[in-house]
């Protein structure tokens, strides 16, 4: 079976949604967005933490789904204004400083102002620092952003008005190539988003009420752990996270289709829902993968953490290069919003 929905429509939300900034803290623009969007078809409230939750009303209101998906991303916070004029930085979630070497930033201040800048080395200069230049540790302590201001010292960048604890958005040089492919920075889970969007979408323009009530839940700590922890109802009794898949040596994901999970981090995800996933891919021939991710966490483990006594499991789109210059294709996030879709009307 293949659901029409406007694929269209959930690509184009989804690149202006990947240009909103949304490092982890700094997350109400992109929550607004995403919030206004669902709110033409489900009515949305925020949680305490600044999450979203949007409710479609289904048959049974007592065994409810929860969809999540977080609009959290990686990213920066002013550490330290330099004396050379340079800011040192305090990473938001986890990567490798070597992957934002050279990337193009914004830094936001509290007064309104917004400066662009450059991550470099502190020997960037190969006519300087030779060998060292290649040999530099990419770490904290020998990355700074070169601002793009007339700025010698820590008070040239105190009069613009930076402070530490502003937030550094990075470039993400979104692309949607002709080929279906789709990179950009923050994938990991902006990809995932806009399925929940296509969803809630589908649902409403057809008028469909769900065998149970579905809420979907847009997260914005998960880059630190924390994201689904509360807010979810209690009615719920399964929770499916729909986040990135990762490809790689010894993996089977794939950016031209779903991953479901079986297991990561943190343990097995549920058998039984593991299986019913499995069994509606196959009946609406839906191209999909299982995998296992030896470093990897979601909000549905998040939940449960906390306290949460619901079924898990997790699903998403191949995106190569997670927590660098990510990519997937238009064909994996089809795969993921049919996926889910089909639990969502599944009896």
């Amino acid at each position: 079976m293949a659901f029409k929905y406007d694929l269209d429509y959930i690509i184009n939300f989804g690149i202006e949604l990947l240009k909103t900034p949304s490092p982890t803290g700094d997350t109400q623009k992109a929550v607004k967005l995403v919030k206004d969007e669902l709110e033409k078809y489900y009515p949305c409230e925020y949680t305490r933490k600044g999450a979203l939750i949007c409710k479609i009303e289904g048959e049974n209101k007592e065994d409810a789904l929860l969809l999540s998906a977080h609009v959290d991303t990686l990213g920066a916070m002013v550490k330290e204004l330099k004396p050379n004029g340079r800011l040192k930085m305090s990473m938001l979630g986890g990567y490798s400083w070597a992957t934002v070497e050279g990337l193009e930033v914004r830094i936001p201040t509290e007064d309104g102002r917004e400066y662009t800048g450059t991550i470099m080395t502190t020997a960037a200069s190969s006519h300087v620092n030779g060998s060292l230049t290649q040999s530099i540790e990419r770490n904290d302590k020998n990355l700074e952003i070169r601002v793009d201001e007339v700025v010698k010292s820590k008070e040239d960048l105190e009069k613009l008005g930076i402070q530490v604890g502003d937030f550094v958005y990075y470039n993400t040089g979104t692309r949607l190539c002709d080929s279906g492919y789709l990179k950009s920075r923050h994938l990991d889970d902006k990809a995932c988003v806009i399925s929940l969007l296509g969803i809630a979408k589908y649902l409403k323009e057809n008028n469909i009420v769900p065998p149970r009530t579905t809420y979907l839940f847009i997260s914005n700590y998960e880059e630190v752990g924390h994201g689904s922890s509360a807010g979810v109802p209690k009615e719920v009794t399964e929770f499916i996270s729909v986040d990135m898949a990762a490809p790689g040596p010894g993996q089977t994901s794939d950016e031209q289709k779903t991953t479901i999970c079986v297991k990561d981090s943190t343990g097995p995800y549920d058998i039984d829902m593991k299986r019913k996933l499995i069994k509606l891919a196959k009946e609406n021939d839906i191209p999909y993968e299982l995998d296992i991710y030896p470093f990897y966490g979601s909000d549905a483990s998040a939940a449960q953490r906390a306290g949460v006594d619901a079924r898990a499991a997790l699903i998403g789109p191949g995106v190569d290069a997670s927590h660098s210059f990510e990519r997937t294709h238009i064909d994996g996030i089809k795969a993921t919003t049919d996926l889910a879709l089909a639990y969502v009307l599944a009896k």
